[in-house]
């Protein structure tokens, strides 16, 4: 299995922070918010190989970290060559640039680079490993506010998402996508197809949403445990005084 993190956003609404340092490597709990996330996906026993994708403004940014750090499995670093919020591929843009760049054949776990969480990525991957589909995991943060600012789903009894709409003005229920893709390689060739049709490249909620309307099945086990969003200070500054760390 092969990770891909996306981390090529500019993240303007933390500037001056994100001015001149991605997101991604914003420190909380005296590391970088990715270095949560790798250490996590390394508790998956099939993880092989980490690819993280940046951009032109950051790359060297993210290589100087890149060097500095140690993993039992190799880590590639991709700039997908741009340079602001006006030029940028969009999250899924991203991902193909991975899959196409790194010629990807094999299952798939896709984690949003600017992602804080401490549940287990191990659980979601047994779901995955038991369900043998597209798994999109996701947490309730029990606020239709805060709901409305993210990406929302609805499941049935079978935990199957029914449901899914990107920042909805009246959400349909609390469980939003924690950003965390599972994909088994036979599925991994719908993003292309997705692009091809001329979709919105810029967040995996509108594939979420063409997935549904193509009656393909999307799992969505929730899980407990913390999860935050850190996309403006206020909430940065609530995840560096919460967050407990990967556990």
């Amino acid at each position: 299995m092969k990770v891909i993190i996306p981390a090529a956003g500019y993240a303007t609404r933390l500037w001056p922070l994100t001015k001149e340092t991605p997101k991604p490597l914003l420190p909380v709990k005296d590391k970088p918010i990715i270095e949560h996330i790798i250490d996590n996906v390394l508790e998956i026993p099939d993880i092989d190989h980490i690819y993280v994708i940046t951009n032109s403004k950051f790359y060297s940014i993210f290589k100087e970290w890149a060097d500095s750090i140690k993993l039992g499995i190799p880590l590639t670093l991709l700039n997908d060559g741009t340079t602001s919020n006006e030029d940028r591929l969009g999250q899924i843009g991203d991902i193909i640039f991975v899959i196409n760049k790194a010629e990807i054949n094999d299952d798939v776990l896709i984690v949003a680079g600017d992602n804080l969480f401490n549940f287990p990525l191990k659980l979601a991957y047994e779901e995955f490993k038991k369900n043998n589909c597209i798994i999109n995991s996701l947490f309730d943060v029990k606020s239709l506010e805060a709901a409305s600012q993210l990406g929302v789903a609805m499941v049935d009894k079978k935990g199957i998402i029914t449901d899914f709409e990107e920042k909805p003005a009246h959400p349909k229920s609390t469980l939003i996508s924690q950003g965390v893709y599972f994909f088994p390689k036979n599925k991994v060739s719908l993003l292309a197809k997705y692009i091809k049709e001329g979709n919105n490249p810029d967040k995996m909620g509108y594939f979420i949403v063409w997935m549904l309307k193509n009656k393909e099945i999307v799992m969505g086990p929730s899980f407990e445990q913390e999860w935050f969003d850190v996309g403006w200070h206020e909430a940065l500054e609530h995840a560096r005084k919460e967050f407990k760390g990967h556990k």
